[in-house]
């Protein structure tokens, strides 16, 4: 019975050990990353996070800005549409992430947040409207990047969008919250149980993310985040090169060998979030990393 036993817990630890996950990256803000059709046709990605809307909420008239790549308020980035089908048919999920370092938004009641809600199904997912930024393509999902501004109100606000859910296709919800447990921004949120994927980031904050031959306070705040959220599969957030951010870069070795193995035995283990594509093109992180993950 002991052997029996024994045997059960050497496949169970192979089982972890071999857990496919997979790898999301972040699209939209950088001149020199290519476009979206390119960067879902490397096979590399499982999710492309298109960003970012970056005015919302307040009575502002929302504004998503995608660098130089094209200039939605001029109707300019229409054909990305075919971008995003051409995705889709690649078994790629395109989300829309609202928020960003830097802009200008707000939720200041819970009528505001399902005003945003339903400004952002009617033109980003699967409701009408004449001036739909990207075109006609429906997005997979709405990504939460808050990183500024107040906390208020995300939590109506994945509400509203979720029960979108019920009108055909799903509505997926995902957020990428700072490593620190639990987020300043996003918690209350999360706390509401609807997010399916949350890529956590791992840098520029140094209490929580890896430190080379030391990999524990990530392991630990690794053990916050999966056990204190409800959520279908955590990610681990990292910057695609050591310019990505201001810290937090871990070189691909270390992370297959140091970090992952300690990730992967979690049951609701998702992959690895990369920032950006722009950054993983330099690099070729993704590549690198896509058969340890």
């Amino acid at each position: 019975m002991k052997l029996f036993f024994s045997f059960l817990l050497i496949i169970s630890a192979l089982c972890a050990a071999s857990r496919a996950g997979n790898i999301a990256v972040y699209w939209g803000q950088s001149d020199d990353e290519g476009s979206l059709a390119d960067a879902c046709a490397t096979g590399n990605y499982a999710f492309a996070i298109v960003s970012f809307l970056c005015v919302f909420g307040n009575g502002q008239t929302p504004v998503l800005n995608l660098a130089s790549h094209c200039d939605p308020a001029s109707g300019g980035c229409t054909g990305i549409t075919d971008d995003i089908n051409a995705c889709q048919s690649q078994g790629v999920q395109v989300l829309l992430s609202i928020g960003g370092g830097a802009g200008s938004y707000i939720l200041t009641s819970e009528d505001d947040a399902r005003q945003v809600a339903d400004y952002i199904w009617n033109n980003y997912l699967g409701g009408q409207s004449s001036s739909r930024p990207l075109g006609d393509a429906v997005l997979d999902g709405v990504d939460f990047d808050i990183e500024g501004g107040s906390p208020d109100h995300y939590d109506d606000l994945a509400t509203y969008l979720s029960a979108y859910s019920n009108q055909g296709k799903k509505v997926y919800l995902t957020s990428a919250p700072q490593c620190p447990y639990p987020d300043a921004w996003v918690g209350k949120a999360l706390d509401t149980g609807l997010f399916d994927y949350i890529w956590v980031q791992f840098y520029n904050n140094p209490p929580c993310q890896f430190s080379e031959g030391q990999p524990s306070d990530l392991q630990d705040a690794w053990k916050q985040w999966t056990t204190g959220i409800k959520a279908n599969q955590f990610f681990l957030g990292l910057p695609a090169a050591p310019d990505a951010a201001g810290s937090g870069f871990i070189p691909t070795d270390e992370l297959t060998s140091q970090v992952l193995p300690g990730l992967k035995g979690t049951s609701n283990y998702g992959g690895v979030m990369l920032w950006s594509r722009y950054y993983d093109i330099q690099t070729g992180y993704s590549q690198a990393i896509l058969s340890s993950v």
